[in-house]
């Protein structure tokens, strides 16, 4: 009797075996989960990508399985596809925009008529800057021809752009990817929207002959002007001018002037912040940022503005690796040091908290388990350098850290340990400590267990994983439930997913249970929402 309980039990099932009846499926560990619809994996891949692979899967196996299922949505309802990719675009809760892009590139290739057209038309909200239409550009050239809509739909992206805000598109964004404007130009052909527009693509198109000593008349006209006026200056005063006068971005600034602190100091007031934070190393390092500074002070100001941050839709990943690298030292990739100044780094761990929706206290108690297994220590989440998911999901923790009173943090591998997480810890403090926690196999249903073991009372348990688990002998919805009926308390389960593979822990047939996606800037707030019902 007892060796058949063993066998087969509804409560008790090994992780690398399914539950009877629950429709799991084997994930890529061996283990079983939930698979998630092609609809949750859409959100899961437009926020998180995949060119970081996971432990489990390559990168080009997780991008075609997600292709595929990006092309089932597609065919079910393009329409809604496209809509969804501008969603989550335009409001900035991806940390990159290339997965939208891809996504977008699908759906005008294999989409229907309706389909194709209303992801062409949404082109310019999706490909907001001249990087954004060449990576579209690459990846639309792999899945279909130039017809008539493609043309038409990379016109309207000139067409209809304010001639100011095209001119600095042209200038700042030049080429990536192998592609120009040029290029998209002689491909398109569009006929121009305005005699602004028409000058403007003459410039890009074949150039500009004879640049006068004067301003160019056309206001619109006047940055492409200064532009070509820094390429031919032969002393730094003139390039400095030509800067603070026209307002030019620093990609417009011939290389051998950006070794300058001073040109780097002028174009400061008016650079966007998300190159003010790609930039901070370089200018700490060539002395453009001091200690005590006029410009550190301009810095920390601008990274304490929740609108700024929010309008220029910083993510609080890109403020993550801008954290994490400027605290470093050095660079991930070449041989740039600098020596790190203490209010910037305060400044930037402050902004990762600002870039995240509101969050308002639920005043529950919450387990807040990580994992930190081995397959949590691979790939890179939404394909930054070194940002693994798990110290990825210590990140997201530190946000509950900074707003619940009733947390008990801890982290999973092959067995449970307590994490030591506070809100007085620094945001690169906390991803470093993570780190050094060793790996282990991957047994989700611990902190279940660790709870009704220790009889801790809590009202809502989340889950930061990959979802490959494949040890213990129990599943996490089974030991869930157990907790459920042994400790008297309906707690909830919410599973953060930190890649876009397809699978879940959560039983998608649970109203307790919610699976969202890792580092979507807008998912405390939503996992707040849940927890307060």
């Amino acid at each position: 009797m007892t060796k058949l309980r063993q066998l087969f039990s509804l409560k008790e099932t090994p992780q690398n075996r399914p539950i009877p009846n629950s429709g799991q499926v084997a994930n890529n560990a061996g283990g079983f989960a939930w698979a998630v619809d092609d609809w949750a994996r859409l959100d899961r891949f437009l926020v998180l990508g995949s060119e970081g692979g996971t432990f489990y899967v390559t990168p080009q196996k997780l991008t075609v399985d997600n292709a595929k299922a990006i092309m089932r949505c597609i065919e079910a309802d393009g329409f809604r596809v496209v809509e969804r990719i501008v969603e989550i675009s335009t409001s900035g809760r991806a940390p990159k925009n290339d997965p939208a892009l891809f996504a977008l590139a699908l759906a005008a290739a294999v989409g229907d008529d309706v389909t194709r057209r209303a992801a062409l038309d949404a082109l310019p909200q999706v490909a907001r800057i001249g990087t954004h239409l060449f990576h579209f550009l690459d990846f639309v050239e792999g899945f279909r021809g130039w017809g008539r809509g493609l043309r038409r739909g990379i016109g309207n992206w000139y067409n209809v752009m304010p001639t100011g805000r095209l001119a600095y598109q042209a200038v700042k964004y030049q080429q990536r990817d192998g592609w120009s404007h040029r290029d998209a130009l002689r491909l398109a052909h569009p006929v121009a929207a305005t005699p602004q527009h028409d000058a403007i693509f003459n410039w890009i198109t074949q150039g500009w002959d004879g640049i006068g000593e004067q301003p160019h008349p056309d206001e619109a006209l006047q940055l492409i002007w200064a532009f070509e006026r820094a390429k031919r200056a032969d002393n730094v005063a003139d390039v400095i001018d030509l800067a603070v006068d026209y307002r030019l971005p620093w990609e417009a600034i011939p290389t051998q002037w950006l070794k300058q602190p001073d040109v780097w100091q002028a174009l400061l007031p008016t650079m966007p912040m998300t190159a003010m934070m790609r930039n901070l190393a370089r200018m700490t390092a060539n002395g453009a940022l001091k200690p005590l500074s006029e410009q550190v002070d301009l810095v920390v100001d601008r990274l304490a503005d929740k609108n700024r941050l929010r309008k220029a839709r910083v993510h609080p990943i890109a403020v993550l690796a801008a954290l994490t690298t400027y605290a470093n030292g050095r660079g991930v990739r070449g041989k740039l040091t600098w020596d790190p100044i203490a209010p910037i780094i305060d400044a930037l761990d402050k902004a990762f908290y600002l870039t995240f929706d509101n969050v308002e206290p639920t005043g529950k108690r919450l387990v807040l388990a990580l994992d930190v297994s081995g397959s949590m220590m691979s790939g890179s989440v939404a394909g930054v350098p070194g940002l693994t998911p798990r110290n990825a999901s210590a990140a997201m923790a530190l946000v509950t850290a900074a707003t619940e009173r009733k947390v008990a943090f801890t982290g999973f591998a092959g067995e449970l340990v307590r994490l030591k997480i506070s809100a007085r810890m620094r945001l690169d403090q906390v991803v470093e400590n993570i780190s050094g926690i060793p790996f282990g196999r991957t047994d989700a249903a611990l902190p279940m267990l660790w709870a009704l073991e220790n009889k801790v009372k809590a009202d809502t348990f989340v889950i930061y994983t990959d979802s490959e688990t494949w040890y213990g002998k129990v599943h996490p919805v089974q030991a869930l439930r157990a907790y459920r009926r042994k400790m008297g308390i309906p707690a909830k389960l919410i599973v953060v997913g930190m890649t876009s593979s397809g699978f879940s822990i959560a039983d998608p047939n649970d109203a307790g249970m919610l699976d969202v996606v890792g580092f979507d800037a807008s998912a405390p707030a939503l996992m707040a929402d849940f927890i307060r019902d």
